[in-house]
């Protein structure tokens, strides 16, 4: 909508801060006024000295197919596919919104639905893996489960492109290293998200995440939906799993309808961003 930035210039533009498992998000409701966001203020925003700080940034927009739709900012200013936790936690905010207990929305990875359990958690359907290497996507055609790099990982889609590796102690990987190498390695054009997961009981798996264009994170919804996919097509688990990561518990069961994606959600605060920092950053 030309002039919406215009006006939040000199309002003021308000927005929530959400987690799911301490993977942290910047919410900002545009519906009924456009969207709103760029790459530069998402990076801006996704300074945590300087801004606000997120994981990622979701923005819930209208849609005419759905309940909402969402786009995702990644805190370097890339646009990210898919972001399930961060979809869990928006889901929860509309569902208490219109006092129902299931959503629609539309994403880049296309129609997702959401649920709140008797529990109060919050499960998406986050869509059947993408297995194929053009899908994924990968650079050339190769085996998705036994990528020829060090460490034997395999690779899944799930709107976005992640690459899992199993390792004996998922505690002992050098993350800070490792995660923005295998990120930008040429076997992934479009770089990729990186986990690292070691069985520790039957269908439950430790998981730690480097989520491409952020870094390392204390949870990511679909690392976990790909590391689960990843896990029971290389014989380690059944179809559903328990993933211990660094921000708590989330649980992934592969059904016929596609990946459901379950754990907690949390709004945290709601603010308004300053006119002076929206017009410095636009």
């Amino acid at each position: 909508m030309p002039g919406m930035m215009d006006t939040f210039a000199e309002t003021g533009l308000p927005f929530m801060k959400m987690h799911g498992a301490g993977n942290d998000f910047v919410v900002i409701d545009s519906r009924g006024r456009g969207a709103v966001m760029t790459a530069g203020l998402a990076r801006a925003l996704g300074d945590r000295n300087r801004g606000v700080g997120f994981d990622q940034l979701a923005e819930i927009i209208d849609s005419d197919g759905a309940d909402f739709g969402l786009v995702f900012w990644n805190s370097d200013g890339s646009q990210a596919g898919a972001c399930g936790n961060a979809t869990r936690c928006v889901s929860d905010y509309v569902m208490r919104g219109t006092g129902v207990d299931r959503v629609s929305m539309v994403t880049a990875r296309g129609g997702l639905q959401a649920e709140r359990l008797a529990d109060g958690r919050v499960a998406v359907n986050m869509g059947q893996p993408q297995l194929d290497w053009q899908s994924i996507p990968l650079a050339r055609e190769m085996d998705h489960l036994h990528l020829p790099m060090p460490g034997d990982p395999a690779a899944v889609g799930m709107g976005n492109p992640h690459c899992v590796h199993f390792v004996p102690d998922a505690e002992a990987v050098d993350l800070a290293t490792l995660g923005p190498r295998i990120e930008h390695d040429l076997l992934f054009p479009q770089r990729t998200n990186v986990e690292f997961a070691s069985l520790i009981g039957p269908d439950h798996l430790r998981m730690r995440v480097w989520e491409r264009g952020t870094g390392i994170t204390l949870a990511c919804g679909s690392g976990a939906c790909a590391t689960a996919v990843a896990a029971h097509l290389r014989g380690l688990t059944g179809r559903r799993v328990r993933l211990d990561v660094d921000g708590g518990v989330l649980e992934v069961d592969w059904r016929d309808d596609g990946v459901w994606l379950t754990g907690p959600v949390a709004r945290v605060f709601d603010a308004v961003l300053s006119a002076d920092y929206i017009a410095a950053h636009r």
